[in-house]
């Protein structure tokens, strides 16, 4: 539970993340940015070719 101290609110390092980033989150943070970066690479190709 956030704390009043001297006028200001503190929480914990857990509480101020509010929430958790899972291996999920991972991967399909990963797996889009490769994805994109392939698509754009193709396009490259593509247009250069």
């Amino acid at each position: 539970m956030a704390k009043v101290e001297n006028g200001q609110i503190t929480e914990s390092t857990t509480e101020a993340r509010a929430g958790e980033t899972s291996g999920h989150v991972r991967w399909v943070l990963l797996i889009s940015t490769f994805s994109v970066a392939a698509i754009f690479a193709g396009m490259l190709a593509y247009y250069l070719g």
